[in-house]
């Protein structure tokens, strides 16, 4: 009996692991879109002056 308890536990061990990889993602990240870039690029030799 406690080998196939044992056994159960793991088979549903891998298979959560299994579905939590390959399932769709969940994440809510809002769709904020294109971001521009409004930094100072970095030119190599000179330092930033503020």
């Amino acid at each position: 009996m406690a080998i196939t308890k044992m056994l159960a536990s793991m088979t549903q061990f891998v298979s959560e692991g299994f579905m939590r990889i390959f399932s769709p993602t969940d994440d809510a990240y809002p769709v904020i879109g294109f971001q521009p870039f409004t930094g100072v690029p970095y030119k190599k030799g000179k330092a930033a002056s503020w």
